[in-house]
């Protein structure tokens, strides 16, 4: 065997050891990269949500789930946002002004807290401990509640109540009015929960 041959027979499986050892390392290395991602159930978790009120009836609510929270939707009624108001001297915080970066966008900085007097849009964890407060929308005198309930949420846990704006009652535990997530509308019929400025 002359010498060529045996330069040629190295050089060939120099070259084919090296594709496999190349190969080798990308199969090995994209793996490893794409662990790096956020994954799937990453992304759904943070991801925006729409939501169709669309068969919302007044006085009715929906919830949809965003970033593992309830998010409540509420179809006020005229008697019940008339009623907000009175509310007022009653409320810890009624003009929304604690913490309003982090519990209040500025679109939701008015009476009503939203963007249409007649859709709420919350986040269902009561400011106290993190319980899901229960819905107490008839008004009038009821067990754990004032005699001039107006309608709202009542914290089965600590007894905080939340009227129908969102907004916590005096000497209750949650120290803060519940939270507005970010959200805007996609159309009459359809909000988007996550997000409130077009991409």
């Amino acid at each position: 065997m002359s010498e060529t041959q045996v330069d040629t027979s190295k050089r060939t499986w120099l070259i084919a050891s090296g594709c496999a050892g190349a190969v080798g390392t990308v199969c090995t290395a994209v793996p490893f990269v794409e662990s790096f991602e956020p994954s799937e159930k990453a992304k759904a978790a943070g991801a925006a949500v729409e939501a169709d009120i669309s068969g919302l009836k007044p006085g009715e609510k929906m919830t949809v789930a965003w970033r593992g929270k309830p998010v409540w939707i509420v179809r006020r009624t005229p008697e019940e946002l008339a009623g907000l108001s009175k509310n007022d001297p009653e409320l810890a915080d009624p003009k929304s002004e604690r913490h309003q970066d982090e519990f209040t966008p500025v679109y939701a900085r008015n009476e009503w807290r939203s963007i249409k007097p007649e859709i709420l849009v919350l986040v269902g964890i009561c400011t106290h401990l993190g319980c899901s407060p229960s819905d107490r929308f008839t008004p009038g005198p009821q067990p754990s509640l004032p005699e001039d309930w107006r309608g709202g949420w009542l914290c089965p846990c600590h007894g905080s109540t939340f009227d129908l704006a969102g907004r916590v009652f005096k000497n209750k535990p949650a120290p803060d009015n519940l939270e507005v997530p970010p959200y805007m509308f996609l159309s009459d019929s359809k909000l988007l929960i996550g997000q409130d400025k077009k991409a």
